[in-house]
């Protein structure tokens, strides 16, 4: 039995449910096959049939010291008492950070785009399969968690500074587009200042301990990082080779 809008879900009801879902939808059996396909995937959920019961749902967030009682909110657009886009508005009013997303039977892209803009994270469009909603649910539950890990700091060397959550670097102040093979190569260099990598350690840890292919692919790659990177790449300051062995990052300061 799902909990019913009148009452608070209590994260002691059930150890194995980690997200907390509000679901706002005035229509019953939608509602109803909202939280049975919700359920089955181990989430607990709360429900409120119109905007009204929404925001007193919504108002534990002032009282929890900030600390959002739901993960995600699914809310309908068109609700009595209060619209969605009235209670998306003053959610983001109030600071509440929760990922919202929004459901109407409107799918023309003005309504799509008022949705998002007044606050709303993703919109799905009347009639919709339970699996796509749960597939969208799971989405934007992983994207609120990876956004609130602490972020990794920066790592810098010389003239390049290397972002390793957001895959970006900076050359000499300007961003340089690497490979997702040249920028693991880079974030390893600049992690081990002095270990020197062989060719085989860094297949392994960038291509992986299945790859099937020829070692020399890993020069390709230096020499294609070595061109965005260096000002000479005939004579490079930031990788090395170290003959007989492998690469490492250059070690001489300055």
């Amino acid at each position: 039995m799902h909990t019913s809008e009148s009452t608070k879900y209590s994260p002691t009801t059930d150890i194995g449910q980690r997200s907390r879902i509000l679901v706002v939808e005035d229509e019953e059996l939608i509602r109803e096959m909202i939280v049975l396909a919700l359920e089955e995937q181990g989430y607990g959920v709360v429900t409120a049939a119109d905007g009204r019961s929404a925001v007193e749902q919504l108002k534990s967030f002032d009282a929890n010291l900030g600390e959002p009682t739901f993960d995600l909110v699914i809310l309908d657009l068109m609700l009595p008492h209060i619209n969605g886009l009235d209670v998306c508005r003053l959610m983001r009013y109030q600071g509440n950070p929760v990922p919202i997303l929004m459901l109407s039977a409107k799918g023309s892209e003005t309504d799509r785009v008022l949705g998002l803009e007044v606050g709303a994270d993703d919109y799905l469009t009347k009639p919709f399969s339970m699996r796509e909603l749960v597939a969208r649910c799971r989405a934007l539950l992983r994207r609120q968690r990876l956004s609130s890990l602490p972020q990794l700091p920066a790592l810098q060397y010389k003239e390049i500074t290397l972002y390793p959550q957001e895959c970006r670097v900076l050359v000499r102040g300007q961003e340089v587009s690497l490979s997702p093979k040249e920028f693991r190569l880079l974030e390893l260099f600049m992690s081990y200042a002095r270990r020197v990598w062989s060719r085989e350690q860094l297949l392994d840890q960038v291509w992986g301990p299945d790859f099937v292919g020829d070692s020399k692919t890993v020069d390709v790659h230096i020499r294609w990082l070595r061109e965005k990177l260096e000002q000479d790449p005939s004579r490079p300051e930031y990788i090395v080779t170290v003959r007989g062995f492998g690469y490492r990052r250059c070690i001489i300061e300055g």
